[in-house]
């Protein structure tokens, strides 16, 4: 069954994609770019530190990988393809 939020009307997220986004403490700054980037609000900071909070509603846009210079961020495509869907694409 797909799962839907109130924050985004139009876009279902499909089943259990996994892990597909990591943070390497030892790279991350904690500069907070993938915050400010992240519009399914995926991270935090913690000990000075960016973390997943969760992918629940992660639009899978990659901005996060993009936007850190540092290299912290390893993002890869959800195992079986994407687990987000909108009515936009």
């Amino acid at each position: 069954m797909a799962r839907t939020s109130e924050r985004f009307p139009g876009v279902e997220w499909i089943g259990d994609t996994g892990v597909f986004i990591k943070i390497d403490e030892k790279k991350c700054t904690g500069c907070g770019n993938c915050l400010k980037v992240c519009l399914g609000g995926c991270f935090e900071i913690e000990n000075k530190l960016a973390r997943i909070r969760s992918l629940d509603e992660c639009m899978e846009c990659a901005s996060c990988w993009y936007v850190c210079g540092e290299e912290a961020i390893d993002f890869s495509w959800p195992p079986g393809g994407t687990g987000y869907r909108s009515d936009w694409g």
